[in-house]
């Protein structure tokens, strides 16, 4: 297998699970900028898409799931399986995200 799997399923259809290596995690937190605060404050004026906020929230969750992988590499994973992501506001402008799942080493099936 050439690529690192990670799935939000149990199960990945083609694979078996050889070895579990347990719970992984990938955390990041992220404050927003004074320009994106108060550009998006004008945007809920008139309403629509905060693209400001929608790239921080892209970012952070990229960053969570790179560090996540890299937490199940060290192990000697070579797939995620059950992945879930989790976002919380930590004070007013800082929010957490968390990336978690299970380590498994897979093989193919057959």
């Amino acid at each position: 297998m050439a690529e690192f799997l990670t799935v939000t399923t149990e199960h990945i259809p083609g694979y078996k699970v050889v070895e579990v290596y347990g719970e992984v995690f990938g955390v990041t937190t992220r404050s927003r900028n004074v320009a994106s605060n108060f550009l998006g404050s004008l945007k809920t004026i008139v309403g629509g898409e905060i693209s400001q906020f929608t790239q921080l929230i892209e970012e952070t969750r990229e960053e969570a799931l790179r560090k996540l992988k890299q937490e199940a590499l060290e192990k000697g994973a070579n797939a995620i399986v059950m992945m879930r992501f989790d976002t919380e506001a930590i004070v007013q402008g800082v929010g957490a995200t968390v990336a978690y799942g299970t380590a498994v080493r897979v093989e193919k099936e057959g």
